[in-house]
């Protein structure tokens, strides 16, 4: 009889084949096994609440019914064909009436590489070379990208700052940096730098919310300085609302990119604009020196479009929005209320759709002030809640409409103990 292979044993065999013993995403030391609704599994039969959800796309929960039978009438169909397919056509028509600012989109693999797009985009489009980005904000892992993402030194505003080895100076020099939520910096930047070709923004910045009238006073200066905005809304789109951040704040960019959620658990991403900007990716309209070459082995691939498709279907019934943002209350409320009685200082940084607390009487705005005072607390707080069930991020919690009652109760309860053990003991 076959014995079955351990976690240990899993993480024995990842260590021999894998730099530092994982993917690069995540905790090593778990390695998953299954995914049921709102659980999951791991390699020792361990059973947790999933408040991590894959990074986001698993907005309804693992192995829905519905989004296995879209998959499965297509498998038999094709998986993949380098060629158009009816669905990656569906979706995009899909895409296009939800999203303001879509009028054609162009379909990617992943949310880093349609960020890498959209920039160069951008740059094709004004023919300036320069993009500001924000500090801590996180689009992907593309040079550019890469600028400034996490920096463990501060400096100086607009220096970049490389997060990763390999990157030339050059690229450095193309990319300023500002603090989010700081028009004043911002419009400093466009007033001294002519060449600008975009502004490249997380309407919710990881998990801190633009502060009122922000994100409209980029798009104002944008309009001023002709300047692009892109909003990466690889994480908010269809999530915050159908229609993703423009949607639910109002302000509708020149360029976005989408991932995550159109996919339904599957690889996918887009960059979407509008016909006039778009244009720039057909070279029999704009020429071969403005023409801007994409290709991609899965891009539209038939089985992520049927599950990005029945995942927006489903998204779109009555309700479905309003009972995510209800979860999402619920589990900061039942956080807030153990940590104020116990007399800790907090904030819930986020949207009920995608949160999580700084344990700090500070106000979170951007990079610098949204952290720990202690941040060992923070390992120790979500280490209780892993041990009691509750699978999480350490700075990142995503409801999703699979989470029921029981599972709620089952968190606050894991929370009452991890604020004890944390904070009290």
């Amino acid at each position: 009889m076959q014995t079955l292979t351990t976690q240990s044993e899993w993480i024995d065999r990842a260590r021999a084949v894998l730099p530092a013993a994982g993917f690069g995403n995540f905790d090593p030391d778990i390695v998953i096994a299954r995914g049921d609704g709102s659980h999951v599994w791991d390699e020792d039969g361990n059973e947790y609440i999933d408040y991590l959800i894959g990074s986001g796309p698993m907005l309804l929960g693992h192995g829905h019914p519905e989004v296995l039978e879209a998959v499965l009438e297509q498998l038999p169909k094709g998986m993949t064909f380098f060629a158009n397919n009816a669905k990656g056509i569906e979706l995009a028509e899909a895409i296009v009436d939800a999203v303001p600012c879509c009028e054609h989109v162009r379909f990617v693999a992943s949310g880093g590489e349609a960020d890498m797009y959209a920039i160069r985009l951008a740059r094709a489009y004004t023919g300036r070379t320069k993009i500001l980005k924000f500090e801590g904000g996180y689009h992907g892992m593309s040079a550019e990208a890469q600028m400034s993402l996490a920096p463990s030194t501060r400096v100086n505003f607009p220096q970049a700052v490389p997060d990763s080895a390999g990157i030339p100076q050059g690229v450095a020099d193309q990319v300023l940096i500002a603090p989010y939520n700081d028009l004043a910096a911002v419009e400093a930047l466009l007033n001294e730098n002519d060449d600008i070709a975009a502004i490249i923004a997380e309407p919710l910045q990881r998990i801190i919310p633009a502060a009122a009238g922000y994100l409209q006073g980029l798009r104002d200066l944008c309009d001023k300085y002709s300047v692009l905005l892109i909003f990466d809304e690889i994480v908010t789109g269809f999530r915050l609302a159908y229609g993703g951040a423009q949607e639910r704040y109002g302000v509708t960019p020149d360029i976005c990119t989408l991932g995550k959620i159109i996919g339904g658990g599957f690889p996918l991403a887009a960059v979407g604009a509008s016909g006039e900007i778009m244009q720039h990716f057909d070279k029999s309209i704009v020429g071969a020196d403005k023409w801007l070459m994409q290709l991609g082995t899965l891009s539209g691939n038939p089985i992520a479009a049927a599950a990005g498709l029945k995942t927006m279907e489903i998204l779109r019934r009555k309700g479905s929005y309003a009972r995510l943002r209800a979860i999402g209350k619920n589990l900061q409320d039942m956080q807030s209320k153990a940590l104020t009685n116990a007399g800790v200082p907090h904030q819930i940084c986020g949207d009920e759709t995608l949160f999580d607390i700084f344990f700090t009487k500070a106000a979170c705005r951007d990079y610098r002030s949204a952290k720990h005072d202690e941040p060992a607390l923070n390992t120790a707080y979500n280490a209780t809640l892993r041990k009691h069930g509750v699978f999480k991020s350490p700075g990142k919690l995503y409801p999703s409409l699979a989470i029921t009652e029981a599972d709620l109760e089952q968190t606050r309860d894991a929370v009452l103990e991890a604020v004890r053990s944390t904070f009290l003991d």
